[in-house]
């Protein structure tokens, strides 16, 4: 495989990205990030914004602009850890629990990768992806 199909693979790839993202944003209302963020925070129950971080790896100034955001929406709570001034704690909201438990139930069988992919090509697609990320 030369350079020239390698670059029409990763543009593909990115035309990808950005059509399963509007089109996620568009059926949710959130942005896939901060969506993935919430879910996060909604795993952990209250968690770190460096556990955030580590776990969606983008970087400290990205986690605080979602967060504001989120917080500003009614999503998230953050306060500052009482042993640790420079740590800030993250939880969800009961909106923001209500919230997603609604998008899943309304977006759940709508979604362009669910209409686009069977459950055996998601999951190739998924393995996929996690050996390409595992060598960036």
């Amino acid at each position: 495989m030369d350079l020239r199909e390698i670059s029409r693979l990763l543009y593909q790839i990115k035309l990808a990205e950005q059509n399963v993202a509007s089109s996620f944003e568009r059926e949710t209302g959130f942005s896939l990030t901060r969506y993935e963020m919430l879910q996060v925070v909604k795993e952990r129950g209250v968690c770190s914004q460096r556990a955030i971080k580590e776990e969606m790896k983008i970087d400290n100034a990205a986690i605080t602009r979602h967060l504001k955001i989120l917080e500003e929406k009614g999503y998230v709570v953050r306060e500052r850890n009482a042993e640790n001034h420079r740590e800030m704690f993250v939880r969800v909201t009961e909106k923001a629990e209500q919230d997603l438990r609604d998008c899943e139930r309304d977006e759940q069988a709508n979604h362009l990768v669910l209409q686009a992919l069977s459950a055996e090509e998601i999951h190739q697609l998924s393995g996929l992806l996690q050996k390409l990320n595992s060598h960036a």
